[in-house]
């Protein structure tokens, strides 16, 4: 039997990390010892106050979660937000819960997009923006990301395009690059967000996971045409929760709220209620910055000895490297994959990462000492 797919699902085959996992799978086939550096999914164990707060969550009788979700979730993301970053949110009007950020990063565009059909998206970059914009029928054009401008985005590219554009996204703390952007960068996409009538969206799910200086938010430039997207996932280890939140004017939000009910997202309340123990603890998130601060110190020096050219990797728990002259991205994760170690190649985050890999820091602190002895003879 022949099913007629979408031709934008058709055009996109097998989606990339799809692709890492089999290749991996079919090296342990072989009998060898695989350590994962590839999905960014998070192994670190979820605090016990919020994983006991989700237990006693559970009631006898479920309900159908509302998409508004719950008042005390809101307001406890409304103080958080004021906390780290100085913003003042109403939580009755500018914010609203979110399964994760995917979901609510890939239906953006199906809920703005109008007479405007032009969609901006950073690349190398999380492909989750580009893929929504798709579905939803949009031009997507892609705005590179370069080295030599420290990951920041080629703006150059939409001269002359300013006044068709619906969304324009950034990512920062940027994945895959680990690069992060100043708050002058937000400011001034912010105003020409607001003079020539498109949302600046900001993906800010690293936004927590640094190493020296804390990263900045699109939120602080207090303007109306911004959206910030955050989440639980790698903030709290929360990646199988699927909690998050989109904040923005209440224009936005309203639609959201008219939205989502149509496709039923809207997380569970006994993960709300977890999810107000999250945002309202600091320690934890303290704890688990140090851990990927301490995986990193084992492996960045064997990447740095064997001469490979560690670029932007300032915040989020991703390394991103230059591979060796001569050898495609690809080639390089496969020569790899073959001693062990699960690298992701560049060219997945499109074609301006190639050049390059992606190293997560997800697999335990004693599995970084044992791929560190990988690539010291490896590389």
């Amino acid at each position: 039997m022949t099913i007629p797919l979408s031709p934008v699902l058709a055009s996109l085959g097998t989606y990339p990390f799809v692709r890492l996992r089999e290749a991996a799978d079919a090296v342990r086939a072989r009998g060898v010892e695989v350590i994962d550096f590839g999905q960014g999914d998070p192994r670190e164990v979820t605090d016990e106050r919020i994983r006991r707060a989700l237990g006693e969550s559970v009631d006898e009788m479920s309900r159908y979660p509302l998409a508004v979700g719950l008042p005390e979730l809101r307001e406890a993301i409304a103080r958080w937000l004021g906390s780290r970053f100085r913003a003042q949110v109403d939580p009755d009007r500018e914010l609203i819960p979110t399964l994760g950020s995917k979901e609510a990063i890939f239906s953006l565009a199906q809920v703005v997009l109008g007479e405007r059909r032009l969609v901006a998206v950073t690349e190398p970059g999380y492909p989750v923006a580009e893929r929504g914009a798709a579905f939803a029928g949009a031009e997507v054009v892609r705005v590179p990301l370069r080295e030599e401008t420290d990951w920041l985005p080629d703006l150059d590219v939409l001269d002359g395009r300013w006044d068709e554009l619906a969304i324009l996204w950034l990512n920062y703390p940027n994945n895959p690059t680990g690069a992060v952007a100043p708050l002058e960068l937000y400011g001034e996409l912010a105003r020409r967000a607001e003079r020539h009538g498109f949302l600046l969206a900001s993906d800010e799910a690293y936004s927590e996971l640094w190493f020296d200086e804390p990263p900045v938010s699109a939120i602080q430039t207090r303007n109306p045409n911004v959206v910030v997207f955050n989440t639980l996932s790698k903030r709290s280890s929360m990646t199988g929760f699927r909690s998050g939140f989109v904040a923005a004017a209440p224009e936005v939000v309203d639609a959201l709220r008219a939205f989502r009910p149509q496709s039923g997202t809207a997380p569970q309340e006994f993960v709300q209620r977890a999810s107000i123990v999250a945002w309202n603890d600091e320690e934890h998130v303290e704890r688990v910055r140090g851990v990927y601060r301490a995986k990193r110190d084992v492996v960045l020096p064997v990447l740095l000895r064997k001469g490979l050219r560690v670029t932007g990797s300032a915040a989020t728990f991703f390394l991103w490297f230059a591979v060796p002259d001569g050898e495609t991205s690809e080639a390089f994760a496969t020569r790899v994959l073959e001693h062990g170690v699960v690298v992701t190649p560049g060219s997945y985050f499109g074609p301006a990462g190639e050049g390059y890999a992606r190293l997560a820091l997800v697999p335990t602190l004693d599995e970084c000492r044992r791929a560190a002895e990988i690539l010291e003879e490896a590389l």
